[in-house]
């Protein structure tokens, strides 16, 4: 009784000081399902957790610490009094969520969007004013570790220095006053606006957030919608009408269309098309969503396979008073094919001979687990897709695999062992741990192998979970080369929690917790926890490991090990992995766009390092005009080469149609040019490399600007890829022409030299 009065004085201390915290906007406050599936949140953390913790004072001090984090992560927003002003909940926040009582983390975040509100305020006002860029001041890019600022003086301060630095960026890029002025301007109101739309699920899921992730980095919660969403991202598919879409101003744009989908196949939805009105049904009215935030207008749309959805759109061509477009469509099931498993086959010069290297991206470790429980012998899954991919590479003949892993941040746990199992014959793949100790290993059980050619994993920093469990099995059977960077360092297993299971409804109210209850461990017994996978040949990395990946967090779990599991390793690659890293390093010493790509890394660090930027005219032109030479000479050195004879040639896919055309165009194309004498030469950019600024954010560049800027980086060298995948051509040449290694370092696949 004594909690409950303390946390209402405390709550009504807060509510006067704060007063009307958005004078436009009332309060948001929480609902009775949030106070109830926080309660139920907290007994599943704190009794079936890996790291079980309880909800104590202690941990009240760290989800305090944490929410404020969350709201305001550099450090603009609040100043030191407001965080004093709630010191008094600071050991209360467990009292709070027991007793059903989430007022204080609603003034809090209430308060941010005050003090949010006046900070754009007051940026919009300095945009009618004037700047010096002659003064020698500069601006912190990271304050995430800064201290807040001590008064409101000192807030508009840093608020001024960053107003004046987005300026200063557009007015390097060539904008007159009057247009930075109107884009910086749009740009503010734009961030008001979106705030706006945050709803009371948004702040109930930030402040349970800062609990879950208090017990440990990979623990979080998922409101309703979120978790619908997560669903959908690992069944890779939904039922709707299939087109991309995004936020732009008050309107939602069709960014892109799926092929084959109810959108592409009726012919009238446009990329660029904006979507003013849905209406459901045939008869239904229609509900006007300009203005609506993305995912509401998305809920609208998505719908039951087979039902009908109807859509006032305004053209891409049309200005703001254009006419209408009515357009029906019947909803389908969609598969997201963009982040499925892709192939792809390099040729390399290799003296005389050709070695052929298969490719295969793979975005993340999908399955549609509804699909595979109800029995659907053709339910979505990552090992299948990669199966299907390794027989249409055998009867394509390469030399060499490569998985390409690079930004795959996991997904299913059984999807990593099963996919291992493509290429072992039996064994286990990773062992688990439980908060009660107990270990289990997981096996590949599957005899037989896809793919019992030589193989290589390419990973980076963002790789992650599922992705590490695959590159440490096949590195620790001597099966395969793992090509990169260290990897993340997650070695924690997470289950969904549903909090509706004991009180199921037709509609989710309580959201679902995705909660670490276990511990993976390598089949030698380490852990990728907190180290990561160590890649056997490195390549460069422009991330940050102070500030990216399981070493950044400050509650990660450390890195430990147990005993090995039982398992005969296939090959033995440490001999001939310094025959390929002295190969790699003669080669990149030679290669213009590898040590381009070192420079941009390099600039990149000093500039993390410093943590500053100057606001000097001057000093940024400068530094500008530096880059824009450095973009010059490599323009010039590929406008002058083309292509390297020594790059990895692409092969197009002769079931592919597209490529097929774009082939036949390109060959009647250097045909024309080579009757000139003058043999066509294309110019294209490398991937990873630092491009000018023109200090404009993605929604502020036209549509087709952004698209075309997206294409021309997918079609970017990708100086990395190439470069692993010379890696494994030259693996192959080592292999064919000496027997006695290939039989000691790969002994399946000595027939190589045959």
């Amino acid at each position: 009784m004594k909690k409950q009065m303390l946390l209402s004085a405390i709550a009504l201390a807060i509510s006067v000081q704060v007063g009307a915290a958005t004078p436009d906007k009332a309060d948001i406050k929480p609902i009775g399902a949030q106070s109830q599936a926080a309660v139920a949140a907290s007994h599943v953390l704190s009794r079936f957790h890996y790291k079980a913790t309880p909800l104590d004072d202690a941990m009240s001090e760290k989800i305090f610490d944490r929410y404020f984090k969350l709201l305001d992560s550099d450090r603009l927003f609040f100043v030191q009094a407001d965080i004093d002003q709630f010191a008094p909940a600071r050991t209360k926040l467990d009292d709070a969520i027991m007793q059903e009582n989430l007022t204080i983390p609603f003034a809090i975040y209430n308060l941010y969007q005050q003090r949010f509100n006046e900070r754009m305020a007051y940026a919009r006002e300095l945009l009618k004013g004037k700047f010096d860029f002659t003064s020698d001041e500069t601006y912190q890019i990271d304050r995430e570790k800064a201290d807040w600022p001590k008064n409101d003086a000192e807030a508009k301060d840093l608020w001024r220095k960053r107003v004046k630095n987005d300026w200063l960026r557009l007015k390097l890029a060539g904008k007159d006053d009057k247009a930075i002025r109107a884009t910086l301007d749009k740009r503010y109101e734009n961030y008001v606006s979106r705030s706006r739309k945050l709803s009371t699920e948004d702040v109930f899921q930030t402040f349970m957030n800062a609990y879950a992730m208090s017990i440990e980095p990979h623990t979080n919660y998922l409101a309703p919608r979120a978790a619908e969403n997560f669903d959908i991202a690992m069944r890779l598919s939904l039922e709707g009408i299939g087109a991309q879409l995004q936020q732009r101003d008050d309107y939602t744009v069709v960014r892109e269309i799926v092929p084959g989908s109810p959108a592409a196949l009726s012919g009238k939805l446009k990329v660029g098309d904006r979507i003013v009105a849905v209406a459901q049904g045939e008869n239904g009215a229609f509900q006007d969503v300009v203005g609506w935030r993305i995912d509401d207008v998305v809920s609208q749309i998505r719908g039951a396979k087979g039902s009908t959805v109807r859509l006032h759109v305004l053209p891409a061509d049309a200005g703001p008073d254009g006419k209408l477009a009515q357009i029906s469509l019947v909803r389908n099931k969609i598969s997201m094919e963009e982040q499925s498993a892709k192939k792809s086959i390099y040729e390399v010069r290799d003296g005389t001979a050709k070695r052929r290297i298969g490719v295969i991206a793979l975005p993340t470790f999908y399955q549609d687990f509804e699909a595979r429980a109800r029995g659907d012998r053709d339910f979505k899954s990552a090992t299948r897709d990669v199966a299907r991919l390794l027989t249409e590479l055998k009867r394509e003949k390469v030399d060499n695999v490569l998985i390409d892993l690079r930004n795959n941040g996991g997904g299913s746990l059984n999807e990593a062992v099963e996919l291992t199992g493509l290429f072992i014959d039996k064994g286990p793949v990773v062992q688990q741990r439980n908060a009660a100790g107990r270990v289990e290993v997981e096996s590949d059980t599957h005899a037989g192998l896809a793919w019992d050619g030589p193989v290589g994993v390419l990973i980076n920093r963002s790789s992650a979970s599922a992705s590490e469990i695959f590159a440490a099995a096949l590195q620790d059977y001597g099966r395969g080369l793992v090509i990169g960077e260290p990897s993340f360092g997650k070695g924690t297993v997470q289950t969904l929690w549903n909090l509706d299971g004991h009180n199921p409804t037709d509609k989710p109210k309580y959201g679902k917790l995705k909660m670490t209850v276990a511990q993976f461990f390598r089949i030698n017994g380490g852990t990728t926890q907190l180290r990561g996978v160590q890649p056997d040949i490195s390549l460069p990395s422009m991330s940050d490991p102070d500030n990216f990946g399981e070493s950044s967090y400050d509650n990660a779990l450390p890195w430990t090990s147990i005993k090995p599991a039982v398992y005969i390793p296939a090959g033995e690659l440490k001999e001939i992995v310094p025959l390929l890293d002295k190969k790699h390093e003669q080669r990149v010493s030679r290669d213009k766009d590898f040590q381009y790509l070192e420079e941009d890394i390099a600039i990149v660090k000093k500039l993390r390092k410093d943590n500053v930027i100057s606001l000097n005219e001057a000093v940024r032109r400068k530094e500008r005009d530096q880059q824009e030479a450095r973009a010059k000479l490599r323009e010039q050195r590929l406008t002058a080469a083309a292509m390297s004879p020594d790059d990895p040639v692409l092969v197009p896919d002769p079931k592919d149609v597209q490529l097929k055309t774009v082939a036949a165009a390109a060959s009647a194309s250097a045909a024309a040019s080579a009757k000139n004498g003058k043999p066509e030469k294309k110019v294209a950019g490398v991937k990873g490399a630092l491009r000018t600024d023109d200090g404009l954010q993605a929604d502020e560049r036209g549509l087709a600007a952004d698209l075309d800027a997206e294409k021309a980086a997918k079609a970017a060298k990708d100086v990395l890829l190439m470069e692993a995948v010379h890696i494994l051509a030259d693996e192959v040449g080592l292999l064919k022409t000496d027997t006695r290694l290939a039989s000691r370092v790969l002994p399946y696949v000595a027939d190589l030299g045959k």
